[in-house]
């Protein structure tokens, strides 16, 4: 299995699929606070500068549907003002927030490196471009 719903859910690198994303405990101040590296495995969750532009794209396309199909619907379907709609857009924007901005980092994250169970904390398993995505 390459893709795991579940450990891109909780955070989990995408190698080994048990050390941690983020570092805990969560600071609402800096929600990006990741780690370096894997604690288990050592794969640099950093391979290139700008790497996380990708899960900008991510996060703009799940929360622009997220946000249109509800007003849109509360506009056509029930007579809300474009004013409430907004509102209603706001607050589900609001409540979301900070899951969509961490998922779309593990998204991407999960969707660029592959799953290795053989995966051991070495020296050479979390080079600056990681060999798993390239078998």
């Amino acid at each position: 299995m390459k893709f795991s719903f579940k450990s891109m859910w909780n955070y989990k690198c995408p190698k080994c699929r048990e050390g941690d994303l983020y570092k805990k405990p969560f600071d609402i101040s800096n929600p990006l606070d990741m780690h370096a590296k894997c604690p288990n495995c050592s794969l640099d969750y950093h391979p290139e500068p700008g790497f996380y532009f990708g899960a900008l794209i991510i996060s703009y396309g799940i929360s622009s549907w997220m946000l249109l199909l509800p007003a849109l619907l509360m506009v056509f379907k029930f007579d809300w003002s474009v004013n409430q709609a907004m509102l209603l857009a706001i607050a589900i924007a609001g409540i979301t927030y900070l899951k969509i901005l961490r998922g779309s980092r593990s998204l991407y994250l999960h969707l660029t490196m592959r799953y290795d169970k053989s995966a051991r904390k070495s020296d050479n398993s979390a080079s600056k471009y990681d060999k798993t995505i390239f078998k």
